[in-house]
């Protein structure tokens, strides 16, 4: 029996308020409308066991959390999101949909947080080998509009999302740092127009990448 050819693996990344979610939701209609088989998934998350990592991660606490924890949970996560979700996925031909990946943590707990991106950069190889997204769809936005929409949403927000802008200026530095350094991965789509103009930019990217993955 021939094995079918491994999936592309697709991440959304950028700060809170680019329209990540709004915007996964249009990429997975646009694979449905060319019928490829696909997952959509997130992190920290993706499985029951690393969603309950990601309820650690992400609920407000009285108590500091050391960035160094932060980052072990975030990688832990991930190894178990990996194990059993994405690698399974893409082993059988399906796309994978995620939003964030560990470009975000480069960005979160490397340029947000100040960790060493040597760091980061061995548990990324402990973790997941050579595996790395195919495409990084970078939905980029100023941070004060970013931020606005996002604290325009109900709830207080998470313990990540109640940063200062400052925390948040310097992961969109980081973000568009690894964009810059590795164009050929990275799509940069200015998410500050109106959502039909980004979207026409993320679908003229995707059908691009469709027709290569066909031949």
């Amino acid at each position: 029996m021939s094995v079918p050819p491994r999936g592309k693996f697709i991440t959304l990344e950028g700060i809170e308020g680019v329209g990540k979610s709004t915007n996964l939701q249009f990429i997975a209609a646009e694979l449905r409308a060319a019928g490829i088989p696909f997952v959509t998934t997130r992190e920290p998350g993706g499985t029951p066991f690393a969603e309950e990592m990601r309820g650690l991660l992400l609920a407000p606490r009285d108590e500091p959390v050391s960035p160094d924890a932060e980052l072990l949970l975030m990688f832990a996560a991930r190894a178990q999101h990996l194990h059993a979700l994405i690698a399974p996925a893409l082993a059988r031909g399906d796309w994978v949909l995620c939003d964030r990946f560990t470009d975000a943590t480069y960005a979160y707990q490397g340029g947000g947080r100040g960790l060493a991106l040597e760091k980061i950069r061995w548990l990324e190889n402990a973790v997941q080998g050579e595996l790395r997204p195919d495409r990084v769809f970078l939905l980029d936005v100023d941070v004060d509009t970013g931020l606005a929409r996002a604290r325009s949403r109900a709830g207080s927000g998470d313990r990540i999302e109640r940063e200062r802008a400052e925390f948040f200026s310097r992961v969109r530095a980081m973000y568009l740092e690894r964009a810059a350094s590795q164009p050929s991965r990275y799509c940069v789509i200015d998410a500050g127009p109106g959502l039909a103009d980004v979207q026409a930019s993320i679908a003229a990217a995707l059908r691009e990448m469709i027709r290569g993955a066909r031949g």
